[in-house]
């Protein structure tokens, strides 16, 4: 035979016993209702926004050259990211060339993939030609994946 108090199911209280039981809680602690655990303080000089813009430069990662097998953050196409108070983000982005076919393209993609990202109010990508791009711009992993030593 099973063990009877394995099986019983907890009886709730009546309405009358659940309010004094409140009442009780609320009397014994002023501090407000315990139903969750206080949200932790975040560590001193955090900014939300480092977060949001570790985000957007993984989203830019998802975008790539056509016609070069490396994400274009690692190909050096990416200038300049700003993100205002608002949460609104401003990229300057190059091509590695301005009859690059993808030219008309490619700022909508990378436009797409940051207004992906949680908490991203607004993406406004300028496309600009200065300084001129050059295999000089690539990181590192750029230059290994292309075996450009």
């Amino acid at each position: 035979m099973p063990d009877e108090t394995l099986t019983q199911r907890p009886i709730a209280p009546t309405p009358a016993e659940a309010e004094a039981q409140i009442k009780t809680d609320t009397e014994a602690d002023t501090s407000g209702p315990k139903d969750f655990a206080p949200m932790p303080k975040p560590p001193e000089g955090f900014d939300p926004r480092e977060e949001i813009m570790d985000r957007v430069v993984a989203a830019i990662k998802t975008c790539y050259d056509p016609e070069i097998p490396v994400d274009i953050w690692e190909l050096g196409l990416i200038y300049r990211v700003d993100m205002d108070g608002e949460r609104n983000v401003e990229i300057d982005m190059t091509l590695t060339s301005p009859m690059c076919p993808v030219a008309g393209e490619l700022p909508e993609q990378v436009r797409q993939a940051v207004l992906g990202v949680e908490d991203v109010n607004e993406a406004k990508i300028a496309l600009v030609w200065e300084p001129p791009w050059h295999q000089g711009m690539m990181s590192e992993e750029a230059r290994l994946q292309l075996d450009m030593f």
